[in-house]
């Protein structure tokens, strides 16, 4: 049986888990689970501040992206009804950054599809970022693909802070899932991003066939990148991508999960990100209090402000200011 509670005190005390210890989170008995979201959850309440960390999006660019990962509506090699078109227009963005900043929310990204903006698109990408930052009010964060130093620097001169690419999942499952890059391609895009001084939100998507092992594996992988946020996405199956017919992850895997990412990553904000709309509210705040600390709130233009106001009223029950 594992000893939860010596990892738990070893956490405590400021070590970090080995490899093996991390992979022994996946051989705990069935009566040990509350044990492990307890151990977890107090985790987060030494090393975590009383707050919730609060992000929106909106989908800059949309379709027609060449690579092929398998969860993806947006993948040109699957036939789906994700929407298709350029880059939103500055005023679309502006407006949608500013309903946001309007209700509270800390940090607003444009996230935009394919292997990588660049040229004009990225140029006007960086002119609504340039203005953006000058209005102040909210933090900025892109999400542009696996991009390269010039491209990042534009976008760090623009006043942008925090740059987002997934490594999505476990380096032995991911080739099994996309072929048209790498998760080192990944890598190599954030190393060069923090060198260039941009904070790093980097997660991925669980429920996409990976094994618990592999679950710590990803997690392990992580610490290589040491991101300042860790976005937890829970696959929601899209008709007409290859991952379609996947069998839903249980409210236990999703906990389990969670609290293996906290004690991996005892420090880092754990955010809820795609998919949690699939668990229950109840699931919800059992996770936030495991360790789910931050979200991508709200929703595009008419929607935000309901969407907030229940995020905040959710982080409120668990004892989070927003």
């Amino acid at each position: 049986m594992v000893d939860i509670d010596t990892l738990k005190a070893k956490i405590l005390d400021g070590g970090s888990l080995t490899e093996a210890e991390a992979y022994s989170l996946c051989e705990i008995e069935p009566s040990q689970h509350e044990a492990l979201w307890e151990a977890a959850a107090e985790i987060t309440r030494r090393f975590c501040k009383p707050e919730f960390d609060s992000c929106s999006i909106i989908n800059a660019r949309s379709g027609r992206c060449p690579e092929d990962c398998k969860w993806c509506a947006q993948s040109a090699h699957y036939k789906t009804s994700a929407d298709v078109y350029g880059l939103v227009s500055r005023e679309e963005c502006l407006k949608t950054a500013e309903e946001n900043r309007l209700h509270g929310v800390r940090r607003f990204s444009l996230v935009t599809s394919g292997r990588a903006l660049t040229g004009r698109e990225l140029t006007k990408a960086c002119g609504y970022f340039r203005e953006m930052s000058e209005n102040g009010g909210i933090g900025l964060c892109a999400s542009m693909g696996l991009l390269g130093p010039e491209e990042l620097q534009s976008l760090y001169d623009a006043g942008v802070r925090r740059y987002h690419c997934n490594l999505e999942t476990a380096p032995s499952h991911f080739a099994t899932l996309c072929s048209t890059h790498t998760i080192e391609d990944k890598i190599r895009t954030i190393e060069t991003a923090r060198k260039i001084g941009f904070e790093i939100c980097s997660g991925g998507i669980i429920g996409m066939g990976e094994t618990p092992r592999q679950r710590v594996e990803f997690a392990l992988t992580l610490r290589r990148v040491a991101p300042d946020s860790i976005p937890v996405n829970i696959l929601n199956p899209i008709p007409g991508t290859p991952l379609e017919h996947s069998e839903p992850l249980s409210p236990e895997e999703v906990l389990d999960t969670v609290a293996l990412f906290r004690m991996i990553h005892p420090h880092t904000i754990l955010r809820f990100a795609g998919g949690r709309i699939s668990l229950s509210r109840e699931t919800q705040i059992k996770a936030m209090k495991i360790g789910v600390n931050g979200a991508i709130v709200g929703d595009l233009l008419t929607t935000i402000g309901s969407k907030v106001r229940q995020d905040r009223e959710l982080a409120a029950e668990v004892g989070y200011s927003f």
